[in-house]
């Protein structure tokens, strides 16, 4: 066979738009009928935010900005990212590897990684509807403001997803089986969460404690949010903490990760 017909044979295998629109498709639909995995990542940092406005919009720092913006809205944006990305996406992608669907589709021409990317798109659109919806909240009902450095707030929240994602690709990675990967990906949630401020602050913290946090992508992202929405310079170690978590996460989820 010549090396040209091996590339019209390549191309007319080769999945292409449609096949990522249909298997994206496929990936919303099994996301959209987990109720729990759904509504939980929306619902919870909603309740958060409404419980916590009326006492934090009441504490006002300088250029009028309150409590609710500089910590409450940081906290609730990575809450958003941190359940979706630790905790739902990889008992998906456990899932398929336990059903041997990933197995499967290593023998066909859609790539089991095609299964990955459609899975983070998906993921990512989840965590971009519920951090819209927050925000829609915050400014419309609860009377918050928007950043006062909007295009770093973005970066900020971008890095985090990036982070706090690859943090979830290491327990999809590792957990053999849908209900092991809820139960790691939970209680490495929770303790994230807890270190970066979770639970009261990160100031009500042990001051070691905190300083550990800040190095976790749970809590450099809140921290990096909460000083862009005030206008600051987001701090160096911050986004180092994030970008560290990125290729830490990255490189043990690629060395660590099976399809069967």
């Amino acid at each position: 066979m010549s090396e040209a017909a091996a590339t019209r044979m390549d191309r007319v295998h080769r999945p292409g738009p449609r096949s990522w629109a249909v298997l994206v498709a496929c990936e919303a639909k099994m996301v959209a009928r987990d109720t729990a995995g759904l509504i939980v990542p929306l619902g919870l940092p909603l309740l958060i935010l409404v419980m916590s406005a009326g006492s934090a919009g009441e504490v006002v720092f300088e250029n009028g900005l309150t409590a609710l913006d500089l910590f409450v809205l940081p906290l609730v944006v990575v809450l958003v990212i941190a359940s979706i990305g630790i905790i739902n996406m990889p008992s998906f992608l456990a899932y398929y590897r336990r059903t041997g669907i990933l197995r499967r589709l290593s023998v066909t021409p859609a790539s089991p990684a095609m299964v990955l990317v459609a899975q983070a798109v998906v993921s990512v659109a989840q965590a971009v509807l519920g951090m819209a919806l927050a925000f829609g909240v915050a400014l419309l009902a609860l009377g918050a403001n928007p950043p006062v450095r909007p295009l770093a707030a973005l970066g900020v929240v971008a890095l985090s997803m990036a982070a706090l994602y690859a943090v979830g690709m290491i327990v999809a990675a590792l957990a053999p089986t849908p209900n092991s990967a809820v139960a790691i990906g939970l209680v490495l949630f929770l303790a994230l969460g807890a270190l970066g401020g979770l639970f009261g602050g990160s100031h009500t913290l042990p001051e070691g404690v905190a300083a550990v946090g800040e190095w976790l992508p749970f809590g450099a992202g809140v921290q990096a949010l909460s000083a862009a929405w005030a206008g600051a310079a987001v701090e160096l170690q911050h986004l180092a903490a994030l970008g560290l978590a990125v290729i830490a996460g990255g490189v043990i989820a690629a060395v660590a990760f099976r399809w069967d």
